[in-house]
């Protein structure tokens, strides 16, 4: 598996230049976010780590996602990756948090859609959310990796807001 090159030089560069930090919470994307900043020239210099949780108890446990919330509102909403990017950035202390959640496949509990979000908070706001939704047929790997480059691209243009 490989990341675009360019694109994690462009992130890499970037949090070095403003001396910020990123951590990442991922459900859907299942540590692939994590890997991709793994691959990053001098991570260490700005990459904190991450969680990965993929069901609610997990959720609740260290994400403080709020359980009758989600009873009442459902799984994977904006809400939701708006929460998990917020408190994983502030559980490792840094200054941007992403987070992803979602549905690689088809299923009861997504309304049989292919779907995503990703939050990203920066210093404790969020700056950007989306919503990626892929067609039902979606392979769940090819779900995963193309969800990954997207949040990647997602970030660059949060980064650019800031650095603007």
């Amino acid at each position: 598996m490989k990341f675009q090159q360019s694109l994690l030089d462009y992130i890499s560069t970037s949090l070095i230049t403003m001396n910020e930090t990123v951590s990442i919470a991922e459900s859907v994307t299942s540590g692939l976010i994590q890997l991709a900043f793994s691959q990053m020239a001098n991570a260490k210099l700005f990459y904190k780590g991450g969680i990965t949780t993929f069901t609610l108890p997990e959720k609740v446990q260290f994400l403080d996602i709020n359980q009758i919330e989600v009873k009442e509102n459902g799984f994977e909403t904006k809400k939701m990756a708006d929460t998990m990017a917020v408190k994983v950035a502030e559980s490792f202390g840094t200054d941007w948090g992403i987070a992803s959640t979602g549905y690689a496949a088809s299923v009861r509990n997504s309304g049989f859609k292919v779907y995503s979000f990703c939050s990203f908070s920066y210093k404790g706001e969020i700056v950007l959310s989306k919503r990626i939704e892929l067609h039902d047929k979606t392979q769940a790997l090819d779900a995963q990796l193309y969800y990954t480059e997207f949040i990647l691209g997602c970030y660059k243009s949060a980064l650019n807001q800031i650095l603007i």
